[in-house]
C-alpha cells in the first residue's frame, strides 16, 4: 500500500487516530464516512492498493461537476477532530481480504497511527432474540482482552456478544493476521458460527491488533435498503466517542451536511398523482 499526498510530503498530518469503513451490509460504514468527510474534512491524497478493485468517478462532495476525480481509496484529514479518514469506494478482490487488511495495518503502523476506528454494518438477521432490545450500535475494542472498553460503555454501547477472542474462529483469524508469510488463506468460511469472524471488519481488527495498534470497531446492526438512517446513527456515535472528554460539547448535537452524491442514490420521489 502506497500513499500519494496531494501537493506535499507522503505522511499523515493527523496520525493519532485513523477512521475507516469496512465493506458491510448496506455500505453503512462507507455512508457514515461520507458524512464525516462532508462536514469538515479535506482530501489529503490517495492510496494505491493492489487488492482493491480500481474505480473512478466524479467528485462526490463538490457542488458542481468540476472534474475532481474520486478513486477507490482516498485519504482525508479533519483538523477539527484531529483525525485521518480513509474512504473505500470499491470492493476488495475476492480471496484477498486478509492481505488487504494486513496492508492497511502495516501502513497505519508506519504512519505512526495510535488508534484505528473501524465503522461497519452487521446483518440484523444475525441478532439473537434476546438482543432485540439491545442498542443497534455495538462495539469491539482492544482496550481489554474480552473486547470491552469503558469509553464505549459510557456511551451506552454494548460489546458484541458474539465476540469471543478465545474461540477457535477468532483464534484462527488472529493466527492468520500474525502469519509471517504471504500465503494467507485469505478468507474465513462464512458459516453461521463463523459469520462475525468472516466479516471484513474482523480481518481489519485482527491485523491492526497484530501490529500493536489500538482498535475500536463501531458496529451497527442493519439490513439492506435505505441505510441513510444507519449512517447517521454511526456518525453520531463516532462524534460522541471522539469528543467524549470535551465538556464544551456535552449535550451538543452535530449538524451533518448531506453529500451531493446522495441526492441520486434512490432516484426521485414517487409521483403523488399515482395515489389520487
Amino acid at each position: 500500500m502506497e500513499f500519494s499526498r496531494i501537493g506535499g510530503d507522503s505522511h499523515l498530518r493527523y496520525p493519532s487516530t485513523l477512521v475507516l469503513p469496512a465493506l458491510s451490509v448496506g455500505n453503512a460504514g462507507q455512508l457514515a464516512v461520507d458524512l464525516l468527510i462532508c462536514r469538515t474534512a479535506i482530501k489529503a491524497g490517495y492510496l494505491e492498493e493492489p487488492h482493491v478493485l480500481p474505480c473512478v468517478g466524479n467528485d462526490p462532495f463538490g457542488p458542481s461537476a468540476d472534474g475532481d476525480l474520486a478513486v477507490a481509496l482516498e485519504v482525508y484529514e479533519d483538523a477539527q477532530q484531529n483525525i485521518s479518514i480513509i474512504q473505500q469506494r470499491a470492493p476488495v478482490i475476492k480471496g484477498t481480504m486478509m492481505k488487504y487488511a494486513r496492508n492497511v495495518a502495516n501502513w497505519a503502523a508506519q504512519e505512526g497511527v495510535k488508534e484505528v476506528i473501524i465503522l461497519s454494518g452487521l446483518d440484523s438477521g444475525k441478532r439473537q432474540r434476546h438482543e432485540i432490545n439491545v442498542p443497534q450500535i455495538q462495539y469491539i475494542s482492544t482496550a481489554n482482552e474480552d473486547g470491552s472498553d469503558e469509553r464505549c460503555e459510557q456511551l451506552g454501547w454494548k460489546r458484541l456478544e458474539q465476540y469471543s477472542p478465545s474461540s477457535e474462529a477468532w483464534q484462527l483469524l488472529d493466527h492468520e493476521a500474525s502469519a509471517a508469510d504471504d500465503s494467507l488463506s485469505s478468507e474465513v468460511p462464512v458459516t453461521d458460527e463463523m459469520y462475525f469472524p468472516g466479516q471484513p471488519f474482523a480481518s481489519l481488527l485482527s491485523c491492526c491488533k497484530a501490529q500493536g495498534l489500538k482498535v475500536v470497531c463501531v458496529l451497527c446492526f442493519c439490513a439492506e435498503g435505505d441505510n441513510v438512517p444507519d449512517a447517521f446513527l454511526i456518525a453520531d456515535g463516532l462524534h460522541r466517542f471522539l469528543n467524549a472528554g470535551r465538556k464544551d460539547l456535552l449535550g451538543a448535537g452535530v449538524t451533518w451536511k448531506i453529500p451531493i452524491s446522495w441526492t441520486t442514490v434512490y432516484g426521485p420521489p414517487p409521483d403523488d398523482t399515482m395515489f389520487s
